[in-house]
């Protein structure tokens, strides 16, 4: 009694006290008590309680359908009867009480259910113990139809802790009384009030797709009730939904199993179509309508390759769904789109004409196809284009509006070209040219207000331009002598400038495409002075005009729109045309070289610069190696300055600076030795710069923001130049792995692994490759001796182990005979269980290479050592990842772990299998079964004789959910795995 009181002062503090501190105490309370023992009895006493109020009911009502959920185990075997029988008068009691009460209290005895085998329920399982107690409690039947309704729903609740095997079986045990089911539902037709849920019920049971051929089904009582309600005035939210799961049911499986449900399919499809003249009832309920449209929409998404043949039947339904297309309610219209989209795969694709024989009978069926449905498709587009139109009062609208007018334009774009896959883009364009017209036309005098139905029909347009011939000379010519004469209203600028990029290989064949290029550089020009969002663009537009068209000419409107100090990296997307800008290298560097330095008015972002530093090491990729050179000097000279100005200050003041003081330049470096693809420039680039590098190593290596800039700079340096930068290659490695020492950067780790990408298999670079691995290695295991320090520096675990990988892969000579690898695995096994995402996957990813090293071009000459390693812990790695498997990491890597695993049983066969063997025994058997641990070590042991590795992914991931499926078990599991113990223990 204590405890329930002290409950009912929770919830009271909970709901009503005004102190928020006491309000998540009460909370953190309840929360803490729903896990007890105590839990089970203190909620079922105040249920049973007539003085609890209704919070106090519907938290005793959620705690005892979560404890039976999760926490059925706790209770001793003797508990079912008491239990059920406890719940049973709970729904009685409820039977006309609050909803939420009830609901909970019936998810409770279906959980019950789905735990407790059919035998215990009596002959016949639940499903005939719950028919028995209707026909004995009649006055209770609509709190057990509740029941029955949520029954099948819990066959895929995974919130239910049962094992794998008994879920299947309670799925079994209800499709196999599916029938008593239905009858039970049947005669609860007789109460004309209960109609409602009985079809609700009925819909849930359809959901199984199990038991009832439709041939029997079309006859059905019930079938009948819920079709019969179709035509009632009052629409019917519940036979809706049957007719739903029906057509649904008919449609499971492959378009034989569709053939056998004929029967069913002829009783729904004229009940259904008898209802298209609601569609567009105006004294209709929104709600109504959007119901049958949902109706139709389902035939034609389970229908689909029935209607494809083009019949006079299923063309009813095309047309049909035409008239929802067009209902003005988006919600509703767009129903019909995926059913759009599936007809268009049907009808295109080569395989859905397999039946007909040779290429010529094929041909002419889908010929005789599209030519059915093109005046359905033509309709379409005239349909959705408008759909896409800016409303009024766009300007007000909210981000969340916003975002989902955008998704409208998306999913209307992709209608379209679903249209023009059909119709062929030249006539779809054809559509929406007229449409254009209508909007020009339709101005008259007010433009400005007026410009939404053109940008609509523009950005349908431009949505089509894949599908549109760059030979089409009837329809583009006219659109692109229509832009100019636009209003440069900012959202219809947009769309006009966006149009034009996506045509400009329309454009570069066209014959009048020359004539029209001044009107439309034009365009783009004025769009680069509009707005950011327009100049952008505008600024694409140009990038896809200079990879076809006079670069000279366009080259003069970049020059003039940067000497209007416009936003760099809109220009710099119209670098793309690096191989035409060669000549203009004097004009660009001059752009740079203000950019760089901030004269004037350049003062741009610091990003845009990076922009314009990639269009130009782009260009100068472009030239003659001796050109390249002097080209790359000039491009770092303004780089420089500025780092050789602070590290002449003297390192006190250079230390001091800000970090953003010294990467903003740094930066420029990295995207220069990215871009600039000639290696043998900038190995001597980098040679030359490498003692500012130094310098600032030296000086900064405890600033780990621009060491990650300095690092990614050396990164790409190396990965540009590779083995033409052997003379600076060794400074910089003794560099790194001085300073790593001293200040555990992962950068250095980071920038060592790409060193080793480039080098490891160079023997000249044997010493150095050396010296650095062992170096990194020996001091990364010092500071990662236990899973604490593995938390705390995760990045650190996840740069060393990515080295390590690359090490096997790329000098496994170097790495695997040297004494730090011993000690590595003995770290990795510290670490596997790390919870840090990108770290624990490194480490296991590591494993694997260690165990699959017969793969590597150059490494089964280093198996022997390996194995000499790895066989003494070999015991000790299993159990720490069956540990992984089971709950001690994150659900979400058991398929990373699996492999490892994989790897490990495929490396070392049946003695991988007695090490599984060993760690398995330990999970006690109220965890998992004899029969769980057999599949499991059934399966491995089929991979370790050579088997087929597919077979392993169910069996683990039942293993895995089974020792998850609550947190009691988990617990239980790691307690006897005990993983974190094992690290350099052997286990015997």
């Amino acid at each position: 009694m204590d405890l329930q009181n002290t409950v009912k002062e929770a919830l009271n503090a909970l709901y009503h006290h005004p102190d928020d501190t006491v309000r998540m105490q009460a909370d953190r309370y309840l929360q803490d008590f729903q896990r007890t023992l105590d839990a089970w009895q203190v909620a079922d006493n105040l249920l049973h309680d007539p003085s609890s109020n209704l919070e106090t009911l519907i938290f005793c009502s959620q705690t005892l359908r979560s404890k039976v959920q999760r926490d059925f185990e706790e209770l001793p075997s003797t508990a079912f009867r008491p239990l059920r029988d406890s719940l049973n008068n709970l729904l009685k009691k409820f039977h006309k009480g609050h909803p939420k009460v009830r609901t909970q209290i019936s998810i409770a005895v279906a959980a019950l259910a789905v735990h407790v085998p059919a035998e215990d329920w009596g002959d016949g399982g639940i499903v005939k113990w719950l028919r028995d107690e209707m026909d004995s409690n009649p006055e209770y039947i609509p709190g057990f139809l509740e029941l029955l309704t949520v029954l099948p729903e819990e066959v895929l609740n995974y919130k239910i802790a049962a094992r794998p095997e008994r879920r299947r079986q309670f799925e079994k045990e209800l499709t196999s009384q599916m029938e008593v089911a239905l009858n039970t539902l049947t005669a609860c037709l007789s109460i004309s009030e209960l109609k409602e849920q009985v079809l609700e019920a009925f819909a849930s049971w359809l959901r199984l797709k199990h038991g009832i051929p439709g041939s029997v089904l079309s006859s059905h009582p019930l079938v009948l009730t819920a079709l019969s309600s179709l035509s009632s005035e009052l629409l019917s939210e519940a036979s809706v939904n049957v007719i739903s799961e029906l057509i649904h049911y008919t449609a499971a499986g492959s378009i034989d199993g569709v053939s056998t449900n004929v029967p069913l399919i002829q009783v729904i499809v004229p009940h259904v179509m008898n209802l298209k003249s609601q569609l567009s009832d105006s004294t209709k309920d929104e709600e109504d309508v959007k119901a049958i449209a949902r109706l139709f929409a389902d035939m034609g998404d389970s229908y689909v390759e029935l209607i494809a043949t083009g019949s006079d039947e299923s063309m009813l339904i095309v047309h049909a769904l035409l008239e929802v297309a067009s209902h003005p309610e988006y919600d509703i219209a767009s129903m019909t789109f995926n059913f759009w989209h599936s007809l268009q795969l049907t009808l295109t694709r080569r395989e859905s004409y397999i039946s007909y024989g040779n290429e010529a009978c094929i041909e002419a069926e889908r010929n005789k196809r599209l030519q059915v449905f093109r005046p359905a498709y033509e309709s379409l587009v005239s349909l959705v284009s408008y759909r896409v139109q800016y409303p009024e009062d766009y300007q007000d609208l909210s981000y969340e509006d916003l975002r989902e007018f955008k998704q409208t334009k998306y999913a209307v774009a992709d209608v379209l070209t679903d249209a023009a896959s059909v119709l062929g883009g030249d006539a779809t364009l054809k559509i929406l040219y007229t449409k254009l017209l209508e909007a020009v036309s339709g101005n008259g005098n007010n433009e400005q207000k007026e410009w939404r139905p053109a940008e609509a029909a523009l950005f349908c347009i431009r949505a089509i331009s894949n599908y549109v011939s760059v030979v089409e000379a009837e329809v583009m010519p006219q659109i692109m002598a229509l832009l100019p004469k636009l209003p440069h209203q900012p959202q219809l600028l947009q769309t006009v400038c966006l149009t034009i990029g996506a045509y400009s290989k329309w454009l570069d064949s066209a014959s009048c495409g020359v004539t029209i290029l001044p009107s439309v550089l034009d365009i783009l020009m004025n769009g680069m002075g509009t707005s950011e969002d327009c100049a952008a663009v505008a600024a694409l537009a140009f990038r896809h005009i200079c990879d076809g068209i006079y670069s000279e000419l366009v080259f003069e409107c970049i020059c003039e729109l940067y000497l209007q100090c416009l936003p760099l990296r809109m220009l710099t997307s119209c670098l793309d045309c690096r191989k035409k800008l060669c000549g203009c290298l004097d004009g660009l560097f001059h752009i740079y070289n203000r950019t760089v330095s901030g004269e004037d008015s350049f003062k741009v972002p610091a990003e845009d610069s990076l922009h314009l530093v990639e269009a130009l090491s782009m260009v100068v990729t472009e030239l003659p190696l001796d050109d390249a050179k002097r080209a790359l000097e000039a491009l770092c000279i303004p780089v420089i300055s500025p780092l050789q100005e602070a590290i002449n200050q003297g390192p006190e003041i250079l230390s001091k600076r800000p970090s953003r003081q010294l990467t903003v330049h740094i930066d420029r470096f990295a995207y220069i030795f990215r871009y600039v693809k000639h290696p043998q420039v900038v190995a001597d680039a980098i040679q030359r710069l490498w003692p500012i590098f130094k310098a600032i190593f030296d000086v900064r290596a405890w600033d780990m923001r621009t060491m990650e800039s300095l690092c990614r700079a050396c990164k790409y340096a190396v990965r540009t130049s590779g083995r033409f930068m052997g003379l600076t290659i060794g400074a910089m490695l003794e560099e790194i792995q001085s300073l790593y020492r001293q200040h555990h950067q992962p950068c250095f780790l980071y920038l060592s692994s790409e060193v080793i990408k480039i080098f490891g298999s160079d023997p000249s670079c044997a010493d150095y490759l050396k010296n650095l691995i062992e170096s990194l290695f020996q001091h990364t295991t010092r500071l990662l001796t236990n899973i604490q320090e593995f938390t705390a520096r995760p990045d650190i675990a996840d740069d060393c182990f990515l080295l390590a990988s690359r090490c096997i892969r790329y000098c496994p000579q170097l790495f695997i005979p040297s004494p730090v690898f011993p000690s590595l695995v003995d770290c990795s096994m510290i670490g596997i269980t790390v919870q840090h995402r990108e770290a624990s996957n490194s480490i296991l990813h590591f494993c694997s290479d260690i165990f699959d090293l017969a793969n590597s071009t150059m490494g089964e000459q280093f198996i022997p050592i390996r194995d000499s390693i790895i066989i003494p812990r070999g015991a000790s790695i299993t159990r720490i990842l069956v540990a992984s498997l089971t709950g001690a990491l994150p659900k979400s890597r058991v398929d990373v772990v699996s492999y490892t695993l994989l790897a490990l049983t495929r490396s070392y066969g049946m003695q991988a299998l007695e090490w599984a063997k060993k760690s398995i025994m330990l999970i006690p058997s109220t965890a998992a079964t004899d029969l769980e641990r057999t599949r499991f070590l059934k399966a491995l042991s089929d991979v370790a004789s050579g088997g087929d590795t597919n077979g392993l992914t169910v069996p683990i991931e039942e293993l895995s959910d089974v020792c998850r499926r609550n947190r009691a078990v988990q617990e239980i599991v790691q307690e006897a795995l005990r993983p974190l113990e094992l690290n350099l223990v052997c286990v015997s």
